[in-house]
């Protein structure tokens, strides 16, 4: 089993959240970590592929976002 940090699956997920961010012009990467009340570098390296989110990281971004969960886990699955 290919680690996730460095698999396809995951860099496709991380594009999503990335995608997702930007949709919202106002949203850089400061606000969104405000809104989880990290350190924005943190949310730098999940984008760049320097840090992996665990699942409840990953719902909380998600929270943050204003996106579904469910909506990246079908981009894994379709990858």
């Amino acid at each position: 089993m290919e680690r996730s940090l460095y698999s396809k699956k995951y860099e496709c997920l991380r594009e999503w959240l990335k995608a997702e961010r930007k949709k919202q012009p106002d949203l850089s990467m400061r606000m969104l970590s405000e809104k989880l009340n990290v350190h924005h570098s943190i949310i730098g390296k999940i984008e760049q592929g320097e840090r992996k989110l665990d699942i409840v990281e990953y719902v909380d971004y998600c929270e943050a976002l204003g996106s579904d969960p469910l909506d990246g886990i079908k981009v894994i699955q379709s990858s």
